[in-house]
């Protein structure tokens, strides 16, 4: 009996440990920006740090960060967010295993197509609470408002209302939830109040357009804050 345990034992060592596949790195940092891997375990981030598959990642106030995809795409969030990367699937030669699926539980993001969105369009969502958000080859601004968009700028002066807010600068979007579906174009901007609520297109003196510093932005600068040491990444 103790032999046979003793194998046992032997065996779950040998055993390799199972790692996400890393989907990205950090290029650009302003703040403090965490990541709580799928094994449990929570690292703040810095500029080259990997971020992996399962991540969710989560910025403080004050702190953009730009994360650079394996397919060539990106995303900036704004403070506040958190966004998990559900699945991420890209291997240049194998297009029939593509998937891309990022959950934004709260906060804002501005996101760019890679290689991946561009030939497995139907592949890729982001999704909230409120609706799922679909690309046709896109750069657009998402941001989710739940009680937390006092500071963003509206021509009114008033807070956004609570819901999902989506701009689109290139392609479209769709946005769908179990009230229906509306394909949104350049130019124009989306609203959805909850997931009973239809999305609609909004006129564009009521849209909110997701902003980021131009640093951030525009792929200019080194990060600072968090970010600008040799450490690509520390446990909390």
């Amino acid at each position: 009996m103790r032999t046979l345990l003793a194998a046992l034992a032997l065996s779950l060592v040998s055993i390799p440990a199972v790692h996400a596949a890393p989907a990205g790195q950090i290029t650009h940092l302003s703040g403090t920006l965490s990541a709580k891997r799928v094994d449990g375990t929570s690292k703040l981030l810095s500029v080259k740090s990997e971020v992996l598959e399962g991540d969710t990642l989560s910025t403080e106030a004050e702190t953009y960060a730009r994360i650079k995809f394996v397919d060539g795409g990106e995303v900036v969030l704004r403070p506040g967010t958190q966004l998990k990367i559900e699945n991420y699937a890209y291997n240049a030669a194998k297009p029939e295993n593509d998937n891309i699926v990022m959950n934004m539980f709260k906060g804002g993001l501005r996101a760019v197509t890679g290689l991946l969105g561009k030939r497995s369009r139907e592949k890729v969502s982001f999704q909230t609470e409120t609706a799922t958000i679909g690309i046709r080859g896109t750069h657009f601004g998402a941001l989710l408002c739940q009680n937390d968009c006092g500071g963003v700028p509206t021509t009114g002066g008033k807070p956004p209302p609570n819901g999902l807010h989506v701009d689109v600068t290139n392609g479209s979007i769709s946005m769908s939830n179990r009230a229906g579906t509306v394909q949104i174009n350049a130019g124009q901007f989306g609203f959805v109040a909850n997931p009973n609520a239809p999305p609609t297109i909004v006129p564009p003196q009521q849209g909110i357009q997701v902003t980021m510093p131009s640093s951030i932005a525009q792929n200019k600068g080194g990060g600072k804050g968090i970010g600008k040491g040799d450490d690509a990444e520390c446990k909390m």
